[in-house]
């Protein structure tokens, strides 16, 4: 499943831009989230991989270390979601709507429950694609 979001790339204090931003959640890998940012003149795409979990806690918290790190902020306190990415290749601060991320993640947990997760993995299968250096 898809689902697109309104994000704002924070360019500085005063300015952000609007991109286009989907967050993805596939039943088989139920710990990850694939976030998929367009570049701003539309000609590619920019792909994160994210903990379900770390998402779900940024909505109240502050979450995160090294190259990904999440923070709620907003006169209610969950208004919006801050997500500062970090690669040897640049930084970005994101801006995510908390009720977007909220709407996803209900979304996800009516497929893969919280607690869940383990039971939709097939580990010896895993195992085998890695000893097979697949």
């Amino acid at each position: 499943m898809a689902h697109e979001l309104p994000v704002r790339l924070v360019v500085s204090h005063d300015l952000s831009v609007p991109i286009r931003a989907e967050l993805g959640y596939e039943a088989d890998d139920p710990y990850a989230v694939r976030a998929v940012f367009h570049t701003l003149d539309q000609s590619g795409t920019v792909e994160w991989f994210l903990s379900r979990d770390m998402l779900a806690q940024a909505l109240s918290e502050h979450t995160g270390h090294g190259d990904v790190r999440m923070w709620p902020t907003g006169d209610s306190g969950r208004d919006v979601v801050y997500m500062a990415l970090g690669s040897p290749a640049g930084s970005a601060l994101l801006e995510f709507p908390a009720q977007g991320v909220e709407s996803f993640l209900r979304e996800t947990r009516s497929l893969v429950p919280p607690g869940a997760e383990s039971s939709r993995l097939d580990l010896d299968a895993e195992l085998a694609q890695l000893l097979a250096g697949n």
